[in-house]
């Protein structure tokens, strides 16, 4: 039984090596070296400081997942945009863990007044995130070709995209 909660600083060693695993043997992430435990303590505190999620997933008392969302850029304009990010423990993967980080993350963003939400997936290759994504209402939205180099070969990013609140229209969000 797979449990989602809100993370807290007692968790991020294990988020730290969990991500530290992607960064060194996967293209889901383009970054080639892993942050330390302090960056990703700046990384939590910046995400809740800003009243946005930051979730662990737990198997029993096992934490074998994490996901946050922020703003998906800095300028103004995009203040009702977010973008998720999700990683799993290696050994769980294609197991719902994922599914489940980003279903309450879609939940924790429209109820933090975002509208819509962007998923931005390193290697056109990685089919389980592209899955995810497309099996809680994302559309891919585009892709950019060769724009990151890492192990060795040019990789690409997929861009999906979800409305958080279909009801709310177009209408000038408050």
């Amino acid at each position: 039984m797979i449990v989602i909660s809100a993370g807290s600083l007692q968790d991020l060693a294990e988020c730290q090596a969990i991500y530290a695993h992607h960064v060194l043997v996967g293209t889901g992430s383009f970054e080639e070296t892993p942050p330390t435990l302090e960056q990703m303590t700046e990384r939590f505190e910046k995400v809740c400081a800003a009243g946005w999620s930051w979730l662990v997933a737990r198997d029993g008392s096992e934490l074998v997942g994490f996901g946050y969302f922020q703003q998906f850029h800095q300028r103004s304009a995009y203040r009702f945009t977010a973008e998720d990010s999700v990683y799993v423990r290696d050994n769980v993967r294609g197991q719902g863990v994922g599914k489940a980080i980003v279903a309450q993350l879609l939940i924790d963003a429209q109820a933090a007044g975002f509208r819509q939400m962007i998923a931005v997936i390193g290697d056109s290759e990685n089919i389980g995130s592209v899955g995810v994504h497309a099996s809680l209402g994302f559309q891919k939205v585009g892709q950019l070709r060769k724009v990151g180099y890492k192990f060795e070969r040019w990789l690409d990013v997929v861009y999906m995209q979800r409305a958080l609140d279909e009801a709310a229209g177009d209408d000038h969000p408050a």
